[in-house]
């Protein structure tokens, strides 16, 4: 410890003592005290740490786009919505007209509600015709006028009827008739027209 002397105006001495080890104490703390502000500083200007992975918001989830169906196939046209039934020669074909002839045949000739199958003129006499609607109607009440016999089918259409060289049916409220003409036996004809008459009214 040192002692200083003073002097006051009226000449007295005075005696103040100072103690440099309570100022040398002192140093440290203020040095502390400037690092820890410096460190509060620095802290302040650290940028803030990127979000992990976890704390990071989710993107919505995007379903995967789904292939286009495949459209449903359509279901193939029924035999009955295939044949045009106001078309006497769509009804007998070429091929179930020869058969039924067993023969070569021209090609139909359609002529109202009729449609006619000749026969060749090298080949044997034959002829095959189609009546639909009110004529193949009108036929059938013809035969009956006359008195022909006519045999009552099963299971061709809603209602059939066979006699020598004819077959009738109706479907769907309208009427069919084939009619072969062929230098045979009745008898050798009403099968081939029964089974074609069958073939046909299971198509319309």
């Amino acid at each position: 410890m040192t002692r200083t002397r003073t002097r006051t105006r009226s000449g007295r001495r005075t005696g103040r003592r100072t103690h440099p080890l309570r100022a040398v104490a002192m140093a440290p703390l203020a040095l502390v005290a400037v690092l820890a502000l410096q460190g509060c500083q620095a802290l302040d200007d650290e940028p803030d740490p990127a979000p992990t992975t976890s704390d990071a918001p989710s993107s919505p989830t995007v379903p995967a786009e789904q292939p286009p169906e495949e459209p449903a196939a359509s279901p193939a046209a029924s035999p009955s919505s295939a044949v045009d039934t106001g078309d006497p020669c769509a009804i007998v074909t070429q091929a179930e007209a020869e058969k039924l002839a067993d023969s070569k045949l021209n090609p139909a000739k359609p002529l109202a509600e009729t449609c006619t199958y000749t026969g060749l003129a090298s080949g044997p006499s034959a002829q095959v015709e189609v009546f639909i609607a009110d004529t193949a109607r009108n036929y059938l009440d013809a035969e009956r006028g006359i008195g022909h016999d006519l045999s009552p089918l099963s299971g061709i259409g809603e209602e059939a009827y066979l006699e020598d060289g004819s077959v009738f049916f109706r479907t769907s409220e309208q009427w069919f008739s084939i009619r072969l003409v062929r230098s045979v036996p009745p008898e050798e004809t009403r099968k081939p027209l029964e089974d074609l008459a069958r073939t046909v009214a299971g198509r319309l």
